[in-house]
């Protein structure tokens, strides 16, 4: 499935709902959707990103998702069925992330109050720690568990997975995916 760049564009500021539902155990918080993720309505799909590879290969999923075209009733099963949400810190899609203003990253720092508060995952994943470091007024923030909870869930901050991320590797997500998961129960623990 492909788009053309006037297809995608029309998809510009379009909301992406929330994929999370009951039960969920880890939430993932991405900065904000892709156009192409706007079109699949499937979070992460835009094809490059290293999501779905992350997770199939920290074994989180037991299977690669590849969703580019958007997800399926399985995919979605699999992923609420092991205790897995997505949301976003901004809701409006954009061609990067860099289209987002501090206020509105601030805005949905505080949005996500609410849908921890709502959803209570054991762990949240945001997923870019200069998007965190705006989000939560936090300059100096680090990757890796942050010393606050956030509404009672553990907190960490995760390198993004998108292709522009280019010094993290599929390896060096799926580690850092990893660490969260086993927090929230969804891997073994390391010895």
């Amino acid at each position: 499935m492909g788009f053309t760049a006037a297809e995608l564009e029309a998809y510009r500021d379009a909301v992406v709902p929330d994929l999370v539902a009951p039960g969920v155990r880890l939430l993932f918080v991405g900065i904000n959707p892709s156009l192409w993720t706007a079109a699949t309505g499937a979070p992460f799909s835009r094809p490059g990103n290293r999501f779905y590879p992350a997770l199939a290969a920290a074994g989180i999923t037991s299977r690669e998702l590849r969703p580019a075209a958007g997800l399926t009733q399985e995919d979605r099963a699999e992923l609420v069925g092991r205790g897995i949400g997505i949301t976003n810190l901004v809701r409006r899609a954009t061609v990067r992330a860099d289209e987002l203003s501090a206020a509105e990253l601030r805005e949905g720092a505080e949005r996500l109050h609410g849908t921890v508060s709502r959803w209570s995952p054991e762990v949240v994943a945001v997923a870019g720690v200069t998007a965190y470091r705006v989000a939560f007024g936090l300059p100096k923030a680090r990757a890796g568990r942050q010393p606050e909870n956030l509404e009672g869930a553990a907190l960490w901050v995760v390198p993004n997975p998108s292709g522009l991320n280019a010094h993290d590797t599929v390896t060096s997500l799926a580690a850092a995916y990893a660490a969260p998961a086993r927090a929230a129960g969804l891997l073994p623990p390391t010895d």
